[in-house]
């Protein structure tokens, strides 16, 4: 057995789960020998008891990791484990990430700079053209749009990402082969080809539950670089996956709404706990060029595309010595707004960098 196979079958165990998976991988050093063990050497580690050891000696019984593999490739899907390259760089810093990820489509380096863009099922017309609009402001800009598929707010965050050409990923709560919601499989299927990916923790044939919902909540907090709530009640999917992004250290942003409308109480409470109020795109691009200069790495850099419109301005404005947003305003009569949003996509190209004071030079 490989070590794909290894993971795969790990992966479908019930009640083992990847925290306690990577428990047994920091003892017993790979996910073959963690499949070969003894049950005396089970003994003391954390987590694993009685019965949860019982799944993991006859773990046969409840994985066929040849069969998934072979499945998976007849759709035409990956497989990534967390050991893997193309794995999510801010998903697998988490300590509860997934151990093997399903992908329908391809991830690029870039999707590590996504937002979560979540809220309600059940949403106001409102809320849907909010979701369309901030999403296709990101996505434009060169970020990543990140969202569940369900219906609702997570739908209008792909619809808005896709209509500006940009990337979006969806992050199911259910096996790849379970699509859900069944109605969103055109949807998916536009995602899938070439302009992100549909992605899943769950094998194959898994279909979604109460359970599966809230693990999903956790990847697309841990994959995004901050999580944007639309519209949402006050109990919610949205919300939880915001409190999760916050204890991974995430920023959170929230839409205002009505103060009448039931479907804003949740994005009204977190910005009262602090979550930053947005009504433009900019709000986030704004935040996300500041979080820059912390010290997360841009995309590397790459030869200088045929550039055109405001892109192609910009860079003939720019040179190796860093200059100010002004300047570049004043040389291309292009409004501000374009300008921020136009270096932001620069950057994210890996042909522009960011200096300290709002400074900016070719890479």
């Amino acid at each position: 057995m490989n070590a794909m196979e290894a993971y795969v079958a790990l992966n479908a165990l019930p009640r083992i789960g990847p925290v306690r998976i990577r428990r047994l991988l920091e003892r017993f050093g790979s996910p073959q020998a963690v499949l070969a063990v003894r049950a005396e050497s089970l003994r003391g580690v954390e987590g694993m008891g009685p019965e949860t050891a019982a799944i993991l000696l006859a773990w046969q019984d409840h994985a066929d990791p040849a069969a998934e593999i072979a499945d998976a490739q007849a759709r035409g899907l990956t497989i990534l484990t967390e050991v893997c390259p193309a794995y999510p760089a801010p998903l697998r810093a988490t300590y509860d990430a997934p151990v093997v990820l399903y992908v329908w489509g391809q991830l690029e380096e870039c999707d590590r700079h996504a937002v979560g863009v979540v809220g309600s099922r059940r949403t106001t017309h409102y809320g849907l053209q909010a979701a369309r609009k901030l999403s296709f402001q990101l996505a434009n800009a060169g970020l990543t749009v990140l969202s569940g598929l369900a219906r609702g707010i997570d739908t209008a965050a792909h619809e808005g990402a896709l209509a500006a050409n940009g990337r979006t990923v969806a992050v199911l709560g259910s096996g790849l082969a379970k699509l859900y919601p069944p109605e969103n499989l055109a949807l998916a299927e536009k995602i899938a080809d070439g302009r992100g990916a549909v992605v899943s923790e769950f094998p194959l044939q898994t279909p979604p539950d109460k359970q599966t919902f809230p693990m999903r909540n956790r990847i697309v907090a841990g994959w995004a670089r901050g999580i944007l709530v639309v519209e949402c009640a006050e109990r919610s999917g949205a919300i939880i996956t915001a409190n999760l992004a916050a204890e991974y250290g995430k920023q959170i942003y929230a839409v205002p709404g009505p103060i009448t409308s039931p479907n804003s109480a949740g994005c009204h409470q977190l910005i009262r706990q602090g979550a930053t109020l947005v009504t433009n795109g900019e709000d986030i691009l704004e935040d996300y060029q500041t979080l820059s200069l912390t010290g997360t790495a841009a995309p590397p850099a790459a030869p200088p595309p045929e550039l055109a419109g405001a892109e192609a301005e910009i860079f003939a404005a720019l040179g190796t010595e860093a200059v100010a947003v002004d300047h570049l305003i004043e040389a291309t009569a292009l409004p501000a707004s374009a300008v921020s949003i136009t270096l932001m996509r620069l950057e994210m190209k890996g042909l522009v960098r960011q200096l300290p004071g709002f400074l900016y030079a070719r890479k």
